[in-house]
């Protein structure tokens, strides 16, 4: 991969809060299956290519893989979320501390508009890669009990990223998040999201977001838009089946 490094030494970005973990288990609608309830680890935790040791996917259809091995949500991002959902008692309660929605690793010090996509990271004696944003479903409606909260969610901006791992190691809750290097930065996540969002079919900018090194699904995604002029449909991944 052609890289930009940064000036000398890394850059530390911010601090992993935490580091959790879940066992896949049957879910709120009748056949679906979910690791959503994600707990915290304390101590070194392994992390390789599938992601972190003691940890499953509901769905390996939609979640999981070398591309999705991680997903990251910015600890910050809770104090929004716990004033615009101020009435609802189980999303308060979620909120209280990290894995309301689903992460693995809760972090302090960066949120979606500080990390770009290809972004190279090390914690503790791991290397990842930021590898695409998070597209939310209904399994987030059920999990806070707020009809339309993955809308919510893709709305907001504050959806979360994915990390693939370059080099397997171990983490751990307060380790330094190190920025290794940056070689794309006019592509923070916070921007792919709201291209997303906004239906964005702007041949141009669709363009430059086909040169990213996004996984396959996302490729398709973008390439359907620009070949189409269209954006895709989004009740399935939003609203689930009854």
């Amino acid at each position: 991969m052609n890289m930009t490094p940064l000036p000398s030494q890394p850059t530390a970005l911010g601090t992993l809060r935490a580091v959790l973990t879940d066992r896949a288990q049957p879910y709120t609608r009748p056949g679906s299956r979910s690791a959503i309830a994600k707990q915290a680890r304390s101590g070194p935790v392994a992390v390789g290519a599938e992601g972190l040791d003691g940890d499953e996917q509901g769905d390996l259809r939609v979640h999981g893989g070398p591309d999705k091995a991680v997903h990251c949500y910015a600890w910050p991002q809770y104090t929004p979320w716990r004033e615009e959902l101020a009435g609802h008692a189980t999303a308060q309660a979620l909120l209280a501390q990290p894995g309301a929605f689903g992460e693995n690793f809760s972090l302090d010090g960066v949120q979606e508009a500080q990390v770009c996509i290809a972004d190279q990271w090390r914690i503790g004696s791991a290397v990842f890669e930021v590898s695409q944003g998070r597209q939310p479903c209904w399994k987030l409606n059920d999990r806070f009990q707020v009809p339309g909260m993955a809308l919510r969610v893709q709305r907001s901006l504050r959806a979360g990223w994915y990390l693939r791992v370059l080099q397997p190691g171990t983490v751990q809750a307060g380790d330094t998040v190190w920025l290794l290097a940056r070689p794309r930065p006019a592509w923070p996540i916070a921007r792919l999201l709201e291209v997303i969002d906004r239906r964005d079919c702007t041949p141009a900018t669709l363009r430059e977001i086909l040169a990213l090194p996004l996984p396959p699904s996302w490729q398709r995604l973008f390439q359907r838009r620009l070949d189409s002029g269209r954006s895709e449909a989004w009740d399935a991944r939003l609203q689930g089946q009854h």
